[in-house]
């Protein structure tokens, strides 16, 4: 497998599910922030021009975030990223969705990418702002969503790979997660996938 990602993206979720299945794969850096996204070459592989993509031995190409991930963990169900019921299946991907769909849009790229929302330059203080607290307000959401150490409890899954991605952003929105999000993310950090995942971001 091939994951194509960019550094410090939503990306590094599935990054860390990689690490965490143990399968092999390699990691193509394809950076959002000098346009190589945009590059003929990249999008010839996803003419979406987003990460993350992921490529299968076959040459089948999976993108999007919950679908990437939904593949990973049922094509490896002794990794347990799942839970075993459906409701319980269903719950988990309802959080990948707010995750992907809403919190990440609508409270984070307001705030990273805040020229596409804003009618001019002098409108993206108020695009960023607006973004700022929608993103306060969801992890608010997230914060009382979570049942233990991890998202569903003592079962860690996919919706903690996602959560990571956010909670990394934080600092860089300067905004302060709630002690519960604040938790997790520490005990995130301590997983060795997620160590191996950020050392081969950073490099």
């Amino acid at each position: 497998m091939k994951l194509f990602y960019s550094p410090g993206a939503c990306s590094l979720g599935i990054h860390v599910v990689l690490e965490e299945i143990g399968a092999p794969f390699t990691a193509q850096r394809i950076s959002t922030r000098d346009g190589s996204n945009l590059k003929p070459d990249y999008l010839a592989v996803n003419p979406k021009a987003k990460v993350p993509t992921l490529v299968l031995g076959d040459g089948t190409v999976i993108t999007e975030y919950p679908s990437i991930a939904m593949y990973l963990a049922r094509s490896n169900p002794t990794a347990g990223l799942l839970p075993e019921d459906l409701l319980g299946e269903i719950d988990c991907l309802s959080v990948l969705d707010y995750i992907t769909g809403t919190v990440h849009p609508m409270g984070f790229t307001r705030q990273f990418r805040a020229a596409r929302f804003a009618k001019d330059a002098a409108d993206e203080a108020r695009v960023i702002a607006d973004g700022k607290a929608a993103a306060e307000s969801y992890l608010q959401v997230l914060a009382a969503g979570l049942r233990g150490p991890w998202y569903f409890g003592a079962q860690y899954t996919l919706a903690d790979s996602a959560l990571f991605f956010i909670e990394q952003w934080c600092g860089r929105a300067q905004i302060t997660p709630p002690p519960a999000i604040s938790d997790h993310h520490r005990r995130m950090l301590a997983r060795p996938a997620v160590q191996r995942a950020l050392a081969t971001e950073s490099a």
